[in-house]
């Protein structure tokens, strides 16, 4: 499969203090974000990665703690990062038992991350994980992000994290608008796109 054209989106990043009450407004943003991004189906696994990071934080560094949490895709994956300025203590896979509370969190990160781990800068802590994105891209799919996200800079259907669907449906409106007021038929339009869409080789689209 060729993974050179695949898409990249904007690494974003959000600073907060660690407290139980601001999980919830966490999760929100990461349906948000995924959504905009095209991932609904990383929803889930994404907000309980997030849900375990900033609660090992406050567990193990401290309620209050300023910590960031970035999201970022890299080719086939979708990797999330939180970092704190704990730099002692670092996080430990335990063999946690059915009686033990210390260790869950991590077991359970590991179950459904494709991989995470811990690394040192001069003065914070970054854990991460990533997740499975799935991504089979091509230059089909890049040319169409790259003109949906300008087309999409005029019309509030779009934001500037990124193109989505409504912005796709707009766009594919308002070419069939162009197309009849051009002497051209929409329908016939419509049926040679899809007949050569499924004529083309899958590296153009998404995969679960």
């Amino acid at each position: 499969m060729r993974l050179d054209h695949c898409l990249s989106r904007k690494r974003w990043e959000l600073s907060f203090l660690a407290e139980p009450e601001e999980v919830a407004v966490l999760r929100r943003v990461v349906r948000t974000h995924l959504t905009l991004w095209g991932f609904p189906e990383l929803i889930d696994e994404a907000q309980l990665c997030v849900s375990e990071l900033v609660a090992n934080v406050i567990r193990h560094v401290g309620v209050g703690t300023p910590v960031t949490l970035a999201v970022s895709t890299n080719r086939t994956r979708l990797r999330i990062e939180l970092s704190d300025p704990d730099t002692r203590a670092l996080p430990t896979l335990l063999g946690a038992t059915d009686d033990q509370e210390s260790g869950r969190g991590l077991a359970l990160l590991d179950s459904v991350t494709a991989g995470w781990g811990v690394y040192l800068r001069e003065d914070t802590k970054v854990t991460w994980c990533e997740l499975d994105a799935g991504l089979v891209c091509g230059a089909h799919v890049t040319r169409a992000d790259a003109v949906l996200t300008l087309y999409g800079s005029d019309h509030s259907t779009s934001t500037a994290r990124g193109a989505t669907e409504e912005t796709a449906v707009q766009l594919i409106t308002d070419v069939l608008h162009w197309l009849r007021a051009h002497g051209h038929d929409p329908d016939t339009a419509l049926d040679h796109a899809r007949k050569r869409f499924c004529s083309m080789p899958a590296q153009a689209t998404r995969w679960n």
